[in-house]
């Protein structure tokens, strides 16, 4: 039973195989054959396929046998006609040709009419298309013309009307689609060639911006130049100011070519000087094509990119003012370019892009000059440098930059040439001193005199009526001294000379700057001076006296002043000069001079403990200098001599104490002291003597009252009196302080220290020991700030 339900499973799949093949494309049977590979079955597959191709034989065969009657009866009737048509198709080819024969004029004509008539519309058609393409190919010549003419505004306007107008009617030829391919081609090319032709103008621009700011400057200072002509009619100082004109003028022109080259020129301006019409070309150019905004945005970092060269400042600028010339005419011909263009082209750049190119020139230009101008090494330079800057500012003022911070500048530049010109006044002080013979002048005839009293205001009772040769009593240096000081406040007038100042702070910027000549350089000055030791007492003496009448000329020096300023002295914003402080502090320096003779006792040695029953001999020696020197004081005024002698008692004084208290010196002995107070006395005895008349009485010999108070309390050793008198005004001891004691004190304790030991085993010796130990307690008490214990 399962083999024939096998068999009959196998019978049903090779049906189904069968109908598939049948009825599927032949191209597709292969997954039928797999299914038949697939099987067990294929001989019993073969057999069931050649029954089935045996019984479609059959259907064949019975199909045309029940066919084949009427078959046979259509291909009779088919041989039955083919004769007749053979014969209609002979007819019909005769009569074609008899309808040809005669047609064949008809036809001709009718072909001729037709071409004739074709010809007309044809010529007709053209003349309308002519008509209509003519104007376009007239507009395309012209526009080929303003191509080659350079007029390529008018080549784009002509453009942009064929392309708007006329070849919207026309675009169906061919020549229309290759002219519209075109059009874009020639605007690039148009655009490429105004681009060009910006770019050389602003390479030419590049390279005569030195050219076009030094015209400006130029015109300029011409302006200023007529301008204080016109104030030099109205002014009291006409001098002054000419000569500062004629140092700003040469200025703006470094070299004789340029300044030749300048004068067809005065009357020229940046648009005679550069042709700006490739600019407007471009701009209008751009602005036709649509891309104006691209053109504004180039033209800006262009020349921005250009500001940026133009303010890199040449390598070496140190004392070159053709440097800082060539500088600022590049910097001022590039803003008179740009502000040409503000003003012609207003669509091209802003006030606001030009404002903001000016402040990042500024903010550059001001660090170059804080540091390029600090180079400049002599005042000459530095004044051409601020006159540069000056026509600068005022070049570019008059364009409508603002120069506030220019001005300011200057005014810090001022600090700068102000210590070139002490350092240089600083040299001619120091080369005065060195010619001068620092003897009294003397004057053999009325040419001498007058020369003197042109270069300084010498006021002498009876001087007119002296004989020659006329004796004055300073040296030559003091008019020379005084005609450099009044060169040097003409040199600080001449920077603040067009710097926009009122009166009064020029009046202080001369006063100030005055004044640091006088305290700084001319007091540093005569401090070396008489610090030189190839100086001699009379040479100093005689730098004295020159001090006492330079003092005396200050007033001279403040009326100087106020004839450059026409400010007076005592005014609200007026500060006075310093110059009688100053020569009167170096002339107390000069006569403190003398005293350091005596420097040299420093190095004796007081404390031998031994004593020779007269004065130490380093004493007399200086004792008997000074009384030589003081003889040399009788040409000097009382007043300086007697000052002179006082510091010298007062120095001695002070150094004989210092010795006393050294800190190097541990040990003082009785003896020491003794020999100490030998020393002194003739010290008292040299100030008892008048070396120097004019004082009164005791006030020479108070020098030495504390030194002589200070041995008598040590030498009596009467402690009980100075403790039980301290404080008190009646006190002998009154200028003998309790640390000056103590410390003397305690030097002569370590000494009876340092005895010999069986000398301790004496009863007088312990009781002073005692004594010694009590007083310096009670020393101790009151430096301390406490009460002497009873």
């Amino acid at each position: 039973e399962t083999s024939t339900e096998q068999e009959t499973k196998t019978d049903r799949e090779h049906e189904r195989i069968l109908n598939e093949i049948e009825t599927t494309d032949t191209a597709f049977i292969g997954a039928s054959l797999r299914a038949v590979y697939e099987g067990n079955d294929h001989a019993k597959f073969l057999d069931r396929l050649d029954c089935r191709i045996k019984q479609h034989d059959r259907d064949i065969e019975r199909m045309c046998n029940f066919h084949y009657q009427g078959f046979i009866e259509s291909i009779t009737e088919l041989i039955n006609v083919r004769s007749d048509a053979e014969r209609l198709k002979n007819q019909t080819v005769v009569i074609n040709k008899e309808l040809q024969e005669s047609g064949k004029e008809v036809a001709r004509k009718s072909d001729d009419l037709i071409q004739c008539q074709l010809q007309q519309r044809n010529v007709a058609s053209a003349i309308e298309k002519l008509s209509m393409c003519l104007p376009v190919l007239q507009m395309y010549a012209k526009m080929c013309e303003q191509m080659k003419a350079g007029r390529y505004y008018s080549a784009l306007k002509t453009l942009e009307q064929l392309e708007r107008t006329h070849l919207p009617l026309i675009f169906q030829y061919r020549f229309c689609e290759i002219m519209s391919n075109n059009i874009p081609r020639i605007r690039e090319e148009i655009k490429d060639i105004s681009m060009k032709e910006l770019k050389d103008f602003l390479e030419s621009v590049r390279k005569n911006s030195d050219k076009i700011g030094m015209v400006a400057m130029k015109q300029v200072s011409l302006f200023l130049a007529k301008d204080m002509k016109f104030q030099q009619s109205e002014s009291e100082k006409p001098q002054i100011q000419t000569a500062i004109l004629k140092d700003v003028i040469p200025s703006v022109s470094p070299d004789n070519t340029t300044k030749s080259s300048l004068g067809p020129e005065k009357d020229l301006s940046a648009s005679d000087l550069v042709d700006f019409s490739p600019v407007y070309k471009c701009l209008h150019i751009f602005g036709l094509v649509g891309s104006q905004a691209q053109f504004e945005t180039y033209y800006r970092t262009q020349r921005k990119n250009q500001a940026r060269l133009v303010l890199e400042p040449p390598a070496s600028m140190q004392d070159n003012p053709d440097a800082f010339a060539k500088y600022f005419y590049q910097i001022v011909g590039f803003f008179v370019v740009e502000d040409h263009v503000l003003h012609t082209a207003p669509n091209l750049i802003s006030r606001q892009v030009l404002d903001d190119l000016w402040e990042m020139a500024l903010s550059k230009l001001v660090a170059v000059l804080q540091t390029d101008s600090v180079y400049c090494s002599d005042a000459i330079s530095m004044m051409k440098v601020k006159n540069l800057i000056v026509i600068f500012a005022d070049t570019l003022k008059a364009y409508g930059f603002p120069v506030s911070r220019l001005f300011g500048l200057l005014m810090e530049m001022r600090d700068s040439y102000g210590e070139i010109l002490l350092k240089h006044w600083s040299k001619k002080f120091m080369e005065i001193f060195d010619e001068d013979n620092y003897t009294a002048m003397l004057l053999d005839n009325e040419v001498e005199v007058k020369a003197l009293l042109e270069t300084f205001p010498y006021e002498s009772p009876g001087f007119e009526s002296e004989k020659y040769p006329r004796k004055l009593p300073f040296s030559r240096f003091v008019p020379r001294i005084f005609g450099e000081m009044k060169r040097f406040i003409l040199s600080c007038l001449e920077y603040c000379e067009d710097l926009h100042l009122s009166s009064t702070e020029v009046d202080d910027m001369i006063r100030k700057s005055t004044n640091l000549l006088l305290t700084r350089t001319l007091a540093s000055s005569l401090q070396t001076l008489v610090q030189k030791p190839s100086l001699g007492l009379t040479e100093l003496v005689q730098i004295i006296v020159n001090t006492t009448h330079l003092e005396n000329s200050c007033q001279h020096i403040e009326e100087f002043v106020h004839s450059i300023t026409g400010v007076r002295v005592g005014s609200a914003h007026s500060a006075k000069l310093v110059g009688v402080s100053t020569f009167k502090d170096a002339r107390n320096g000069t006569e403190e001079q003398p005293i350091l003779y005596i420097g040299w006792f420093r190095s004796c040695n007081f404390w031998d403990g031994t004593t020779c029953g007269r004065a130490s001999r380093y004493l007399l020696d200086l004792i008997a200098f000074l009384q030589h020197n003081f003889e040399v004081f009788t040409n000097l005024p009382s007043k300086v001599a007697q000052t002179a002698c006082m510091s010298a008692c007062r120095h001695i004084s002070a150094r004989l104490m210092e010795l006393v208290l050294d800190k190097d010196i541990k040990v003082v002995t009785m003896a020491a002291l003794q020999q100490f107070n030998l020393d002194v006395m003739q010290c008292e005895l040299f100030s008892n003597s008048e070396p120097v008349p004019g004082f009164r009485d005791g006030a020479l010999q108070m020098s030495f009252v504390e030194l002589r108070q200070l041995l008598d309390l040590f030498l009596s050793w009467d402690w009980s009196s100075y403790l039980a008198d301290y404080g008190s005004g009646n006190s002998k001891y009154l200028r003998v302080s309790p640390g000056t004691a103590l410390t003397l004190l305690e030097k002569i304790k370590e000494e009876r220290g340092h005895r010999n030991i069986f000398a301790s085993l004496s009863k007088q010796e312990r009781e002073k020991k005692k004594l010694l130990e009590t007083v310096v307690r009670q020393l101790r008490g009151i430096v301390n700030g406490k009460s002497i214990p009873v």
